[in-house]
């Protein structure tokens, strides 16, 4: 990253500076700062809102604490790519929050921090309900998910920061998504899935669950069960529709997300997407490109057919769906049809819910 001041000591003038920018050299990331526009392109939509915040904090007061969507990029979570032009802070401080070209500042009360990679960010718990009061409930489900999976935020932990929220706008959502949050959900479409049951009035499913046989062995990991049913749910995040097929993250209907390259889950970059599928281009690639593709796919489903019918084989119902029917209400009639005949099956085998990774250890401190 290149800063004005210090390209200037350097002997490189403003007027060289305007040339590199122009002959496409250099890429301004906000005003005085600039980056290589080689290195630029090959950044997804996360790293180059995290390129952003690292171009933009030091020009702010020495109180602002990266939060909202920004503290969320830094944690890894996937989060809405339109919401990303702006960095967000929060001061420690009752007014005087205002929005400028790139940044957001908001104000408000905060108690503790965590010094990430050189930043000082609001808390695990403190970003996931400034997500939930300020993002609609599936993006603040599917970002709040993963960032409470990753370093281990308790429900006590979130009543704590409610507590301190409460009166602010979106509090009342933010309560409704900390009680929806899982931290047993391992992916976007995992999370997705559950908004979608709660929407059809389904009954939300476990996740991640293990399956044993009656003697005790472990036969199978699974995306979703539904308790004392029999109901089985496999989320196929392995098979993207075609015109994804190309990209490790998947554009979906509902809204257009994507997650730093460290975090879990795939998902999408939309028009900031690489790959010969980005923005509506489709490449046809070569015939054998296309052949190995084929065969990936025919093996990838006898794969899922002989795991799927080893799961009958015990008495289990399963249902399968892919990124590319959610929200389709077709999911719940496949479900609510399930869960009717599998009661009348009985069953080899038992159903438990993983255990939790281990959290990703982090520092937090009062301020």
């Amino acid at each position: 990253m290149h800063r004005r001041p210090e390209v200037l000591l350097a002997g490189v003038g403003d007027d060289e500076i305007r040339r590199r920018c122009a002959g496409g050299t250099w890429r301004r990331v906000r005003r005085g700062v600039y980056t290589e526009q080689a290195v630029y392109a090959d950044l997804g939509a996360a790293e180059r809102h995290r390129l952003l915040i690292e171009a933009a904090v030091p020009g702010l007061s020495v109180e602002a604490i990266v939060s909202h969507l920004s503290a969320a990029v830094l944690y890894g979570a996937p989060v809405p790519v339109a919401e990303l032009e702006r960095v967000c802070v929060t001061r420690n401080r009752r007014n005087g929050g205002r929005v400028r070209t790139d940044v957001r500042v908001h104000c408000a009360r905060v108690d503790r921090v965590v010094e990430l990679g050189g930043l000082v960010v609001t808390t695990p718990a403190r970003t996931i309900v400034d997500l939930a009061r300020t993002l609609p409930f599936e993006a603040a489900v599917v970002a709040g998910d993963a960032i409470a999976r990753r370093f281990g935020v308790s429900a006590l932990d979130l009543e704590e920061e409610l507590g301190t929220a409460k009166r602010r706008h979106g509090c009342t959502q933010a309560h409704r998504v900390a009680e929806f949050l899982d931290p047993h959900s391992a992916s976007i479409g995992e999370s997705r899935s559950r908004v979608l049951f709660r929407h059809l009035g389904l009954p939300v499913p476990y996740s991640r669950g293990e399956v044993f046989t009656t003697g005790g062995r472990l036969v199978d990991h699974v995306d979703f069960y539904f308790p004392d049913t029999g109901v089985i749910g496999l989320f196929d995040q392995h098979r993207p529709t075609r015109a994804a097929a190309t990209d490790p993250a998947t554009a979906h209907a509902a809204g257009t997300h994507v997650a730093a390259a460290h975090a879990s889950g795939p998902h999408a970059a939309g028009t900031h997407a690489s790959g010969p599928h980005a923005a509506g281009t489709h490449a046809t690639g070569s015939p054998a490109t296309g052949t190995r593709a084929a065969r990936t796919d025919a093996a990838a489903s006898r794969a899922a057919m002989r795991r799927e019918e080893s799961l009958r084989a015990l008495g289990f119902h399963v249902v399968r769906w892919t990124a590319a029917e959610l929200p389709s209400p077709e999911i719940g009639a496949r479900v609510r049809a399930a869960l009717t005949r599998a009661r009348r099956l009985n069953r080899a085998g038992y159903i438990h819910q993983a255990p939790l990774p281990t959290p990703q250890p982090l520092t937090i401190r009062a301020l």
